[in-house]
């Protein structure tokens, strides 16, 4: 209804804006005083207007959002079947087989989307060119970060929940840490530098490098979780495949 008046819009995280009343001490809340306050919010910091999602652009991020979903109910029934009695074996087995029947619906609808589409045709060939990302990393930067290849590696960094923060406080030095970001593509780029780590060189001797240097797991997987995001965003900004 904004955008068929014409209006321009923005689409933000609400705990922004809960955050904005906050810091003005603005406790209570209703519908009248949320309406003052997201204007407020929007004067004061002018967040950037982006266009709106196409329709084949929400089908596809649905799609994605979904097969999340029934990824994610598939683990929790295998997990139950491993203590399942014998009266609840047989009914836990055929929702993990309707759940598995969904899930390949849902992955051939999405490769038809990509494939009927020449920019996500190209991008996805990009991806999946990458040695430890595949069809399932490839699909959810496509869904949950358009912005790939058209912002630099700062923000990239931060898009993806891997740009480590500062904690620091006069003479204090506090631990950086990850903070924030798409949880979605976190989780899933996770794997995806697991698994270069043992069949992409640049991301295993990378993190050969931080461990001999003496830093846990944690850090340098998450630094090459990093590294591989970023390097996904140059190559994706110059629609260039992997070169071994």
């Amino acid at each position: 209804m904004l955008a068929s008046a014409g209006l321009p819009i923005v689409a933000i995280n609400p705990r922004q804006v809960r955050d904005f009343a906050k810091a003005m001490v603005i406790l209570a809340k209703t519908d009248k005083i949320d309406a003052r306050v997201i204007a407020r919010f929007a004067e004061s910091v002018k967040p950037e207007v982006r266009p709106l999602n196409t329709e084949e652009e929400e089908r596809r991020n649905a799609l994605n959002g979904r097969r999340f979903q029934i990824v994610e109910m598939i683990t929790a029934e295998r997990n139950r079947l491993i203590h399942a009695t014998k009266w609840t074996r047989k009914s836990i087995q055929g929702h993990i087989k309707m759940l598995e029947k969904s899930l390949t619906e849902i992955n051939k609808e999405m490769d038809d989307l990509i494939k009927n589409s020449p920019i996500w045709h190209q991008k996805d060939q990009i991806l999946q060119s990458i040695p430890g990302v595949g069809k399932v990393m490839a699909r959810t930067l496509l869904a949950d970060m358009p912005e790939i290849g058209t912002i630099n590696l700062k923000q990239i960094s931060a898009l993806g929940g891997v740009a480590p923060l500062n904690r620091d406080s006069g003479k204090y030095k506090g631990r950086r840490s990850i903070w924030g970001g798409r949880a979605n593509v976190r989780s899933v780029l996770y794997m995806c530098a697991l698994t270069g780590i043992r069949c992409n060189h640049r991301i295993k001797d990378f993190y050969e490098r931080l461990r001999s240097a003496g830093k846990s797991f944690k850090v340098a997987i998450t630094a090459c979780m990093r590294k591989l995001l970023v390097i996904i965003n140059t190559m994706v900004k110059n629609e260039t495949c992997w070169v071994s």
